[in-house]
């Protein structure tokens, strides 16, 4: 299913995109009962920068932004979010490293004595 949705997306011109992400957009305001004025006002950007994103014209990436964070939608970039991850190789070496017990050192064990 994530193979098809990536497909979908690399398939897409660029236009198709910005208009994609105006369709998400003016479907995210209707949902909330938000006219466009009511989310321009609320974005801090004029009523205008919305009617251009819903017809599918490009505008500022921090326009897209304010538009998102006033629809309070800005999960949509949960996506971006990077998380490394280990190889499985390199998680068994870090668990061959772990501890697996605790001695009693002589320096830290106040109840032995030198013969000092």
């Amino acid at each position: 299913m994530i193979e098809k949705a990536n497909k979908y997306w690399i398939a897409m011109t660029d236009d198709a995109i910005v208009a994609e992400l105006g369709t998400f957009i003016k479907k995210s305001r209707i949902a909330k009962n938000k006219t466009q004025a009511e989310t321009a006002t609320a974005a801090g950007i004029n009523r205008w920068t919305i009617s251009q994103i819903e017809n599918g014209e490009a505008i500022s990436l921090n326009s897209l932004i304010q538009i998102l964070r006033a629809l309070d939608a800005l999960h949509v970039f949960n996506s971006f979010i990077f998380q490394e991850q280990i190889s499985p190789l390199e998680a068994v070496k870090l668990k061959q490293k772990e501890r697996k017990r605790v001695r009693n050192s002589s320096k830290n064990n106040p109840t032995t004595k030198s013969d000092w």
